[in-house]
């Protein structure tokens, strides 16, 4: 057993430093649902009552959906901006915010709406709700930790150090998916920030 065991994690080695994208997919599938259980023990639930469907569909997605695309992202911008500069760094951060963070935002929520079952109507309506509010954290959070993650982090190690600092926006992420509409106003503030 203990053999078989000690093989299944050298495989497991093997397997992430031979495809970093598998290194992303087991971070994301670790850490977005633990950041659901952090959101839903701050809403006041326990391990009595999570909602553990919630937390499975935050670990598909971040896994499956996250991972891959983040990979993708970092291995794109890498070709296009190869050098480790400030320059660069600040480049591909801007370019992050423009283009990766408002994609990966709506894919957020459309795709965790579908995971729950709701039709592409309340999927887009969710998505066109809790866009901007959710983007503009997102737009002064993100471009610090990508101008870090680009020119401070090694490539190989930029997925796992980005779904690190995922786990802290990934709670808040958590907490604004559970709101619903209604605790949004019209200019787009909610509870945590309005007055």
């Amino acid at each position: 057993m203990i053999n078989n065991m000690s093989a299944i994690v050298q495989n497991l080695k093997v397997l992430m430093i031979k495809y970093p994208v598998v290194r992303g997919m087991v971070s994301y599938s670790c850490i977005w649902p633990t950041s659901s259980l952090i959101q839903q023990t701050i809403e006041g639930k326990t391990w009595d009552n999570y909602d553990w469907w919630r937390v499975l569909r935050f670990s598909l997605y971040g896994g499956f959906f996250v991972a891959p695309t983040l990979y993708s992202w970092i291995k794109v911008s890498s070709a296009m901006w190869p050098q480790t500069t400030l320059g660069t760094a600040l480049t591909k951060a801007a370019v992050e915010t423009i283009s990766y963070t408002p994609a990966a935002m709506t894919c957020f929520y459309f795709i965790m709406s579908l995971l729950e079952l709701k039709t592409i109507g309340e999927a887009a309506a969710e998505v066109g709700k809790k866009f901007w509010p959710t983007f503009k954290i997102g737009g002064i959070v993100w471009p610090i930790v990508a101008t870090v993650n680009f020119y401070f982090i090694p490539e190989r190690n930029r997925v796992p150090f980005i779904s690190v600092c995922s786990l802290i926006w990934t709670c808040f992420l958590a907490y604004m998916k559970h709101l619903q509409h209604h605790q949004i106003d019209e200019e787009g503030n909610f509870p945590l920030i309005s007055q």
